[in-house]
């Protein structure tokens, strides 16, 4: 029989040994611990907005919410996630990123009509076109200021430069100012003391763009910092009012040192060759698996002492 990866649907009941691989699998049961854990460490104002790059379907994200601790509504990355969120009933959405091109902005504006749509700035040309577009549209979009705290990507850089644009936003019509966003990182295999102190570091720059745009009398409703790694550090702090935390749910190698939280998205691989008594080769490759930087590869479940050297496009050396 030939099967279409594509479209591959394997009927429920199909024994793990029957299944075409490479095969994405979620242990359900390690998926509802980790949002068990974000459900228990989020009980007072500060709430959790799932970042879904990860989940990629409104189902998982519905069930995210529905476990609780959330904030009612999710972080996408892009508009076309968003509209696939949507679709799937979820009306709370913060694209933590900038949206500039015509097309995609007159496609954010077509959402905000069905939902509660904001999206993050860093120039005050992308701020004009957003309420340009937006009033052509005759709706009204969120906005936020990202503050480049670690990333050394979008985000403002100065103080000043984040009040400017806030400013900005009461003078413009068809945008309404939502708050302030960042998102961080850690590098290596740190330990608690030092991820305590790194996220502190970074959620308090965004603090001190938020505390100078209220200085400068515009009120800011949304503070939207941490991630997976400070999920438990940024919900501490005075003034965060949501974390966008998202790899916990499926979990990664990279962040294996967060040892209450568990692997969740697997992939079911086949041993094509074995060349040699100590070298295997799988089926899983690039394609469907990567590495960050050159590191935080897969692990294999299982089996103790295995490594994974090298991905290659559709293959994988143990």
């Amino acid at each position: 029989m030939t099967v279409n990866m594509d479209n591959y649907t394997p009927q429920p009941g199909t024994p793990i040994e029957e299944l075409e691989t490479p095969c994405f699998i979620l242990d359900m049961d390690s998926f509802e611990h980790n949002l068990g854990v974000v459900a228990e460490t989020y009980t007072s104002t500060v709430k959790m907005r799932a970042h879904t790059k990860n989940l990629k379907s409104p189902f998982l994200a519905n069930y995210q919410i529905k476990t609780g601790g959330t904030s009612g509504g999710i972080c996408t990355a892009k508009v076309s996630e968003a509209e696939v969120m949507i679709e799937g009933g979820i009306t709370d959405i913060l694209i933590p990123n900038q949206i500039v091109t015509p097309d995609k902005l007159n496609r954010l504006c077509s959402l905000a009509r069905r939902a509660d749509i904001k999206v993050c700035i860093a120039e005050p040309q992308n701020l004009q076109d957003i309420s340009r577009i937006a009033s052509e549209n005759d709706v009204t979009i969120g906005i936020l200021v990202e503050v480049d705290t670690s990333m050394d990507r979008g985000g403002i850089r100065q103080v000043e430069d984040g009040v400017g644009l806030a400013k900005l936003t009461q003078a413009l019509p068809n945008v309404e100012f939502r708050g302030v966003m960042s998102h961080q990182h850690v590098d290596g295999w740190p330990t608690l003391e030092e991820r305590v102190n790194i996220g502190r570091k970074y959620v308090q720059m965004c603090l001190d763009v938020k505390d100078a745009i209220e200085a400068a009398g515009i009120s800011v409703d949304i503070v939207s910092s941490g991630e997976t790694f400070s999920y438990k550090i940024a919900a501490e702090m005075d003034g965060v009012t949501e974390v966008e935390g998202g790899t916990y749910a499926f979990m990664d190698t990279m962040l294996g040192f967060m040892d209450e939280f568990r692997y969740a998205g697997k992939l079911l691989g086949t041993v094509v060759s074995k060349p040699n008594a100590n070298v295997v080769i799988g089926d899983v490759g690039l394609r469907s698996l990567c590495t960050i930087n050159g590191e935080y590869g897969p692990s294999v479940e299982g089996v103790p002492g295995i490594k994974i050297p090298h991905l290659h496009h559709h293959q994988m050396t143990h």
